[in-house]
């Protein structure tokens, strides 16, 4: 067998060889090159000289700068997996003031902020208890806080809410102890929430698992270490795993997150279990035992990562809230953006509804434009806090005139058939359908900016057009039934005065 690697070991060898002559071949060339340059450059007059060599500096430090972009790492964030940015706390409270201007509900998110405070003021060290339901946590609880009584029973799922107990260390420091529903309960999405926000807010976390992690606790796991949390993994019940089981699953849990967490310890956390035990009269009754807790190295692991006391992870655990904060804030503006963003679309629609019906003689050609179709642009931009030019507009509006025109046959016709499903509205001639499809076409072109505006942060006109062309000509049952409402509604309130005069 060893005879057989050496041919392949001696191609490598001259492969390499090869290399280093070519190499050397090449940089001979290069550097002859160089002198042969500087000779035919000194011959050179002044006037030729000095240009030229400030060309080919110009041209070296063009390429360097290419070189640089090119080949220069992408910046990245604090930790290798991705630790959201965090925006600073002027920017996140300017932006729920805006919110709340706009009648969004943001209590949740100002008292977070007040939460925060609150906890650095107290200087207390908080350490939350966090994993899925049934494995122990609650019974965690107890061992580290023998004055807690945590409500803890073999069914999954019996924490509903965020408790805190007080707990001691061996070294004589208090911890408080956040006991916290589990995840991974069916129906439970609410309480798993409040179990990750009370994670967030914790100076640092215990992860506590009853067996190998699945793929949901890994994640889970990972996104609290993408938040900066200082993680204990602490594999409980490990009275239940023989000798061989334990090694292997905290070899393996070694071997996955040295990276993830500051430690990985075994333990038994106690509780109650129970059994069926047979009586000697042939009755089986069910037995409840306490187990007994073994938590040693888990109270080694908090001493050393809680060891500088609360100040020394106040930093990190401001920067995970107000991270969350930040990013809660985000999706809120998002969808604050997308209600007003429809709203206006259905208020510049009826408007253009009520144009066209008021119109003497509305014709057949439909056409975005004026200054209906630049004020809806205008306002949508402005909704999605994107500045946008007077130009831009126009040329988005004339873009969008043509993809009109082409499309006005298939709006007309939609139109009619909206006409067919509301009997009475066929026989009041087409300026009826000229508003219908005067609306479907401003219903679209608000709905193609607004969701461009959402994706790109700008006016992207290609996007704008692809966009309207679909929202024409695959319009939904909802919209074509929207607008002939709207048309309807006009169509009433006109006739209205008439009515009375009768």
């Amino acid at each position: 067998m060893p005879h057989s690697r050496l041919p392949l070991r001696l191609i490598l060898l001259g492969l390499i060889a090869i290399a280093v002559v070519v190499v050397i071949w090449l940089g001979i060339g290069m550097i002859n090159g160089l002198l042969e340059f500087r000779e035919r450059l000194l011959d050179l007059p002044a006037l030729v000289r000095v240009p030229l060599i400030a060309l080919v500096a110009a041209a070296c430090a063009g390429l360097a700068w290419l070189a640089w972009k090119l080949l220069r790492p992408t910046r990245r964030s604090a930790r290798a997996g991705g630790k959201p940015l965090v925006a600073d706390r002027q920017t996140i409270e300017t932006r729920v003031a805006d919110l709340a201007a706009r009648n969004a509900d943001v209590a949740s998110l100002e008292q977070e902020l007040i939460e925060l405070d609150r906890r650095r003021l107290s200087g207390e060290c908080h350490v939350a208890v966090f994993g899925e339901i049934s494995t122990g946590k609650s019974s965690l609880i107890r061992s580290l806080a023998s004055a807690a009584a945590p409500e803890v029973d073999v069914l999954g799922g019996t924490t509903r809410w965020v408790r805190h107990y007080r707990g001691s260390l061996p070294d004589g420091r208090e911890l408080m102890l956040a006991d916290m529903p589990g995840t991974g309960e069916v129906a439970g999405s609410q309480r798993e929430q409040l179990a990750r926000d009370e994670a967030l807010r914790a100076h640092a976390v215990i992860y506590v698992v009853a067996s190998d992690l699945t793929r949901a606790q890994d994640a889970e796991l990972r996104w609290l270490a993408d938040f900066g949390k200082p993680l204990i993994l602490a594999l409980n019940k490990l009275d239940q795993f023989d000798e061989a089981a334990r090694a292997t699953l905290l070899d393996a849990f070694a071997d996955r997150y040295a990276g993830v967490c500051r430690a990985i310890v075994g333990i038994s956390a106690g509780g109650s279990e129970r059994f069926d035990r047979r009586l000697p009269d042939g009755r089986i009754e069910q037995v409840t035992r306490e187990r007994r807790a073994d938590v040693d190295d888990l109270l080694d692991a908090l001493m050393a990562v809680t060891a500088g006391g609360a100040a020394t992870l106040e930093a990190g655990r401001q920067a995970a809230v107000l991270a969350h904060v930040d990013q809660r804030s985000q999706h809120l503006a998002r969808d604050v953006a997308e209600r007003e963003a429809e709203s206006t679309v259905v208020r510049y629609t009826r408007r253009a509804v009520i144009g066209a019906m008021a119109a003497v003689a509305p014709g057949s050609d439909i056409i975005i434009q004026g200054a209906l179709g630049t004020a809806m642009v205008r306002e949508l931009a402005r909704i999605h806090d994107v500045p946008v030019r007077e130009l831009d507009v126009e040329h988005l509006l004339a873009r969008l005139g043509l993809t009109l025109r082409n499309a006005t046959a298939i709006v007309l016709a939609i139109a009619g058939n909206a006409l067919k499903a509301f009997p009475g509205l066929g026989t009041l001639g087409g300026g009826v359908l000229h508003a219908i499809a005067y609306g479907l076409a401003f219903d679209s072109l608000g709905r193609a900016i607004a969701q461009t505006l959402a994706a790109h942060a700008r006016l992207d006109q290609a996007e704008a057009e692809s966009a309207m062309r679909k929202l024409l000509t695959e319009p939904s049952r909802e919209r074509v039934e929207r607008v002939t409402r709207v048309v309807i509604d006009s169509l009433r309130n006109r006739n209205a005065p008439a009515a009375g005069d009768d």
